[in-house]
């Protein structure tokens, strides 16, 4: 192998992984994952081995599983989904005069990878000398198409470097992929055992199509490949197909200097209800779109959506080049998990592993859609049409658990509840108010009449009437919602829990405006005046916990009752504290996996005072240990508002690195998406001081000392706008669209065309908190920031002919 430098490179517009390392495939393949939000591919090497974990997936396609329990009780789920690891088809195999190429064979005297966020697609570059010493140039590029949604390519070129060589060439569409799972459950691993039953196969000329269906779930699959081959001479080719495999074999002479290009296309789709002829026309068409628009007309198009993208999204960090780099890896991952979802899930990994099995959680309301809503608002409105196309299913668990309205799943594929944890999968209904939260934030930035008309209506009002029929009055008129798990996993079945009770008011209260709004939609789900009058009056009675005495809100009630965790004597290799520790020992002591109290001030933040933010936020310092990857981004949220910015600073980062620098050491099964959408409310939310209560935007923005410059760009109402911090002042500037009012530290103004520049004013944070022993985010340092102030620069070894 090759003695050079291997790792990642810091660039701006580019995550560069230089140098053959085998045993860290398994957390670059994560990395390099390319998906539209409909396909995901992830960044395993063309010829398929050496692998970590191979993986393509269509976003809601999975199978069943039992969910396991030693005691049965009523309302517990029964079936469990797992995402399907479906037909691979980025395998192209490469044989140099018989010898296939392996990274772990002969030597890699040249190795780049580049996943390229303004041209969107994963690039690499191989000079490999086989074991009897015969060399070759592979060069690769790859996408998930962002305009064809059913389309994925891959351009596969290879170049004798020594001699004239013989090259041949396997390109297949596999199912059925032999792969090691890490589960514990036989079930789930019984479920992912050859999941997919072949129902059909074709090979012709240089295309082929298979079909399958799943055992259990009934989802049928569809997967096809064409091929258009360059080379200087005459080639040899065949194809054949059987239940589980099509391959196209090609074997050519190629001569020093020569070239074998081969531009590989894939469609894929799937259902639960088409026939096997449906499907198999569905990506022959799909096909035959993209053969006719051509490799150079997929990379044109790929550029101008993400030209798009960027002119909306783009944000510049001035002062730290490693942050810069995750915050638009960050933004790159989330645009490929949510641009062509189109009614379905944005799961908790998105399209990047099989990690949570590829579960939708809360995560994707509370911190991927506020991104979305402001960057690219029609798919944070497609996230949202996709809950609400499961809205039978939340009535129907509602029902089953003696409740009215609806109550959304802490965790599924296809809407129904598939937690076998019944504080999560039951307890767990800010969910439900989560979801309702998205919907306000959606209809406050764009607007959108139809939606809220078609969908947003309806899920508000269900979702009202979980909370009216969940809490109650108590003799003294106070409204109570008892018995519910909160954010936080280290505290679970609590009495009022203050950022669940936040949450359902603010709910109950979009509720009886939006019906207001849509009178027809109202009453067509039966909501009348009494009805309206009992979710104000719940909202205005709702109970929210408060100690006078430590002048703090407890995260919920008795809260601050409970002993305190024996930090000090805590094994530092203990943590995450739920695989060293029972969950009754966690549940009974003042210990927070998670921002919980801490995300109601963020995103009921009108709720508190700023002393009263000051003195929580130092309170739950001391006792929250991130056990979770949802935390750091929270935590950088307020800890900028109160002011203490160097702390900002380091969970920002925090939140922006955890998968590049594999923080929680499992990255292999995929990408954090709230902790990468952290990234985002970490600088936008966290320096920018973006809040959108009420429907105004407002901002307060200020900078650590560490940052020259922070600029971030938006769309509100159909206005896109840009936002320049400086140390000591902010520049607004309306970029496309209307004047745009919102306030600024509390002042109101108008943005328009011309930039406007406002002071920036000062803060006395006093001392800054502390956290639990062990347990304070790394901190951001001079040193650690000087050693990436020097771009690598770009490689230039890509396509663009």
């Amino acid at each position: 192998m090759t003695d050079e430098p291997r790792g990642y490179e810091c660039a701006p517009w580019e995550l560069r992984w230089r140098g053959m390392d085998v045993d860290a495939l398994q957390r670059t393949e994560s990395a390099f994952a390319v998906s539209n939000g409909h396909i995901g591919l992830r960044g395993t090497l063309e010829e398929a081995e050496p692998r970590g974990l191979p993986g393509t997936y269509l976003n809601g396609f999975y199978e069943q599983h039992e969910l396991p329990y030693a005691e049965a009780g009523y309302g517990y789920p029964e079936e469990g989904q797992t995402v399907v690891n479906v037909t691979d088809g980025k395998i192209i195999r490469l044989l140099v005069e018989d010898e296939p190429l392996d990274m772990r064979y002969g030597a890699a005297t040249k190795h780049d990878r580049v996943l390229d966020f303004r041209k969107g697609t994963l690039s690499r570059s191989t000079e490999w000398s086989s074991p009897t010493g015969r060399r070759v140039r592979v060069r690769t590029e790859r996408l998930v198409s962002f305009t064809q949604r059913a389309i994925a390519a891959i351009r596969y070129e290879v170049e004798p470097l020594d001699e004239d060589l013989q090259l041949v060439v396997q390109s297949d569409l596999l199912a059925n992929e032999p792969i090691e799972s890490d589960t514990s459950d036989p079930r789930v691993a019984a479920a992912l055992n050859s999941p997919l039953v072949g129902e059909f196969h074709r090979a012709s000329e240089y295309n082929a199509v298979l079909v399958h269906q799943t055992r259990r779930s009934g989802l049928r699959m569809a997967a096809a490949m064409d091929h258009k081959i360059e080379v200087d001479d005459g080639i040899r080719a065949r194809i054949h197909s059987e239940e589980d495999l099509a391959r196209l074999t090609v074997a050519v002479d190629v001569p020093k200097g020569g070239r074998l290009r081969i531009t590989k296309f894939l469609a894929y789709g799937w259902s639960a209800q088409r026939s096997v002829p449906a499907l198999r026309s569905q990506v022959e068409a799909a096909l035959a779109g993209a053969r006719q628009t051509g490799w150079k007309g997929l990379i044109t198009e790929q550029r101008q959506f993400l030209d798009d993208y960027w002119a909306t999204s783009d944000i510049e960090i001035e002062g730290d080049p490693e942050l810069q780099q995750a915050v638009r890896f960050a933004l790159f991952h989330l645009l490929q998990a949510g641009a062509r979802g189109e009614s379905r899930a944005i799961a908790g990994k998105g399209l990047t592993g099989p990690g949570y099995d590829g579960h939708a959680f809360w995560d994707t309301e509370s911190f991927v859609l506020p991104v979305l809503t402001y960057t690219i608002p029609d798919a944070a409105r497609d996230a949202l049409r996709w809950r609400h196309s499961t809205m039978d299913k939340a009535r129907e668990r509602a029902h089953q658990l003696g409740l009215r309205g609806a109550a959304f799943p802490w965790r599924s594929i296809n809407g129904a509840e598939c937690s076998a944890y019944w504080p999560a999968g039951t307890a767990a209904f800010h969910v439900s108010a989560d979801i309702a939260d998205a919907v306000l934030r959606y209809l406050n930035a764009t607007g959108d009449e139809e939606f809220e008309r078609d969908y947003g209506t309806e899920l508000l009002l269900e979702t009202a009437r979980l909370w009216a029929s969940l809490g109650h009055h108590d003799r003294h008129g106070t409204f109570r919602i008892d018995g519910v798990t909160g954010p936080d996993e280290y505290s679970a079945v609590a009495d009022n829990n203050v950022y669940t009770n936040l949450m359902a008011r603010r709910n109950l209260l979009a509720a009886a405006d939006s019906c207001e709004r849509q009178p027809e939609v109202a009453a067509h789900f039966g909501v009348d005046t009494v009805e309206l009058d009992s979710w104000r009056a719940a909202a205005a009675a709702m109970h929210l916990p408060y100690d006078a005495e430590l002048g703090v809100h407890p995260q919920s009630e008795g809260f601050l009752d409970h002993d305190e965790w024996d930090y000090e004597n805590t094994d530092p290799a203990h943590y995450p504290l739920l695989l060293h520790y029972p969950y009754f020992d966690l549940y009974r002591k003042q210990v927070v996996k998670q921002a919980d109290l801490v995300l109601a001030l963020h995103l009921c933040g009108d709720s508190f005072s700023p002393e009263e933010k000051a003195r929580n936020f130092a309170y739950y310092e001391a006792r929250t240990v991130r056990d979770s990857s949802l935390s750091a981004g929270t935590q950088a949220v307020i800890a900028a508002e109160v002011g203490h910015l160097e702390l900002a600073y380091d969970y920002l980062a925090e939140a922006a690195l955890t998968d590049l620098h594999d923080v929680h050491n499992n990255v292999r099964n995929g990408l954090h998406m709230a902790s990468l959408a952290g990234a985002w409310q970490g600088a936008v939310a966290g320096f920018g001081g973006l809040r959108d209560h009420g429907g105004t935007l407002a901002f307060s923005p200020r900078l650590p000392e560490q940052l020259g410059r922070l600029t971030f760009r938006l769309m509100f109402r159909g206005t896109r706008f840009q936002v320049e911090i400086d140390p000591d002042q902010v520049t607004y500037h309306v970029l496309d669209g209307e004047p745009l009012e919102v306030l600024h530290h509390g002042e109101r103004i108008t943005l328009t065309a011309e930039p406007q520049r406002f002071p920036i004013p000062k803060i006395d944070a006093g001392e800054p908190p502390k956290q639990p022993p062990g347990r304070a985010p790394m901190r951001r340092d001079s040193e650690m920031v000087r050693q990436y102030a020097e771009p690598a620069n770009p490689i230039s070894e890509v396509y663009t002919d």
